[in-house]
């Protein structure tokens, strides 16, 4: 007998918080994308916009990652050589490309960034199959349509530069592919997504019904993606669509991660701040990234003196080869620790803090190991 939805839901963090911070932050985009002229936003992004969207979801999810590492002096005593050596090695990295070129830095900036937001999409697919025990085919096909949603927009843009917007700076993406290129990887894009949501149309026709969470995922992954890149036609659209989706979830990860772990006691003189809970949490992060955008713009940019004042310095060549690296360092370390810190495999306990294994699977994970199939070990959600 068809089913529309599956009788057991898997959710990451809970029925609400999953359709707040997936289709919630999704319809919140189009909404502001539709109501932009009525707000003055058009065109480029106005100071109130990008305060809300690039200071607070953008940028405070990147030092919202300080809960998983920096914030815990247990977790730094844990792994002291990747804490230390991930700063280091984006920083030395920085400033080599930018002693190549500054286009060069920020070419190799943008793409880390690209593949960092492509990979976030496609582990929150994989997190769902997993806690849904979806079979191989079904996890494949999620896959698949979460990298065309997301490819298909991407490489249509290359074919269709230069556009209105950027990821960072003028030409930091590479122009030059042919335009058919483009209209075929929407094609492509599209016949993956019919035949992604065949599957699901046939899973209510067998009466298996459909996992709401995960199907709100990727069709959110469609719209933001295809309406912020290939519809958008000004900064505003693509911020507004490109930020939300991937900041706002990331605060429920994290902050669901430190009430966990300050459950087991940690964050040490921090913990108070955790204690009073997300609105001093997220409060602390907004003021650590308006102090990095206010050097951004003190030291580099010298583009928002109504916010930050006009006692901008102009800096020479050589020290801006040395300074540029180093205001990116927060947002290059997220990168790369993204790649390690949500691997349970060498630390069980993650998982229990995150509310997906009950309290005593840490030490028998720690004994028997963790199973390759840990959803978190196939599947990173990311900044």
């Amino acid at each position: 007998m068809p089913r529309l939805l599956a009788p057991s839901q898997a959710w990451l963090f809970g029925r609400g918080v999953d359709l707040a911070v997936f289709a919630g932050s999704a319809l919140v985009s189009v909404g502001l994308v539709l109501a932009a002229p009525a707000l003055g936003a058009v065109g480029e992004t106005p100071p109130w916009a990008w305060v809300l969207l690039v200071v607070g979801v953008d940028v405070a999810h990147v030092w919202s990652t300080l809960l998983r590492t920096y914030a815990d002096g247990e977790e730094l005593r844990r792994r002291p050589a990747l804490y230390t050596a991930a700063p280091l090695a984006a920083y030395l990295l920085g400033v080599f490309a930018w002693s190549q070129s500054p286009g060069l830095f920020w070419r190799l900036f943008a793409y880390t960034a690209l593949f960092h937001f492509i990979r976030q999409q496609y582990g929150w697919v994989a997190l769902y199959g997993r806690k849904a025990r979806a079979s191989s085919t079904e996890r494949a096909l999620d896959a698949a349509a979460i990298y065309a949603a997301t490819l298909g927009p991407v490489v249509w843009w290359h074919a269709h530069l230069p556009r209105a917007f950027w990821w960072f700076v003028e030409e930091d993406f590479i122009a030059g592919l042919p335009a058919w290129v483009g209209t075929a990887a929407l094609v492509v894009q599209g016949g993956v997504l019919a035949t992604w949501a065949g599957f699901q149309g046939a899973r209510a026709l067998r009466g298996e019904g459909l996992q709401v969470g995960k199907v709100l995922l990727v069709l959110a992954t469609a719209v933001t993606w295809f309406g912020g890149i290939v519809l958008a036609r000004d900064d505003f659209s693509f911020t507004v669509m490109n930020v939300l989706l991937h900041g706002v979830p990331y605060f429920a990860l994290l902050l669901r991660y430190a009430r966990g772990r300050l459950a087991e006691g940690g964050y040490g003189v921090l913990a108070p701040v955790v204690r009073a809970g997300a609105p001093a949490v997220l409060g602390v992060l907004v003021v650590l990234a308006l102090g990095e955008e206010g050097l951004w713009d003190w030291l580099v940019w010298h583009e928002r003196p109504r916010l930050f004042g006009e006692a901008g310095l102009l800096l020479p060549a050589d020290v801006l080869a040395l300074v540029v690296p180093l205001l990116a360092l927060p947002q290059a370390t997220h990168y790369l620790l993204d790649a390690f810190i949500w691997k349970p495999g060498r630390e069980p306990a993650l998982l229990v803090r995150l509310g997906w294994a009950p309290r005593g699977a840490a030490a028998e994970g720690s004994k028997a190991g963790t199973s390759r199939d840990s959803p978190v070990t196939h599947a990173r959600p990311s900044s």
